[in-house]
């Protein structure tokens, strides 16, 4: 049995992915190196509990992996299975009070999306980021 075989026979397994933008830069974090993706840059985010909402499980994911506050989560941006894992990563406008820390992660950046373009990026984010880059060439 293929991997994607077993993969699309089990329940997927939600993340969220916060999309924190300031003065046209987002706010991208370098993974810890062991972890899956180590040392790659991803959004900030992480699962969400059973039950547990898009704005309940990005409060406790930044507050966990960065020590800011959730104030709101807006619409959803994007979405991808991320290749070779049951997570389905949600991409959502988020918006934070307070400075992040690295609490978990090895490094933060705020980046613009063409910066972005060329920072070693986890799978999903990549693909996000390529999306952002037709967003903006479209004017959309």
């Amino acid at each position: 049995m293929t991997i994607e075989r077993v993969f699309s026979q089990t329940t997927r397994i939600r993340v969220v992915a916060a999309v924190i933008e300031r003065a046209g830069r987002h706010l991208v974090c370098q993974r810890p190196a062991h972890k899956r993706h180590g040392g790659l840059w991803e959004f900030p985010g992480g699962k969400l509990e059973p039950g547990e909402t898009v704005l309940q499980g990005a409060h406790r994911e930044l507050h966990e992996e960065l020590g800011v506050e959730v104030t709101a989560v807006g619409r959803q941006l994007f979405s991808i299975h991320d290749p070779g894992s049951v997570f389905e990563i949600e991409f959502h406008e988020t918006v934070i009070t307070g400075t992040p820390t690295c609490l978990e992660h090895q490094a933060l950046a705020w980046a613009t999306i063409a910066e972005m373009s060329s920072m070693n990026l986890a799978p999903s984010d990549q693909a996000f980021v390529r999306f952002l880059t037709e967003q903006q060439s479209t004017g959309a």
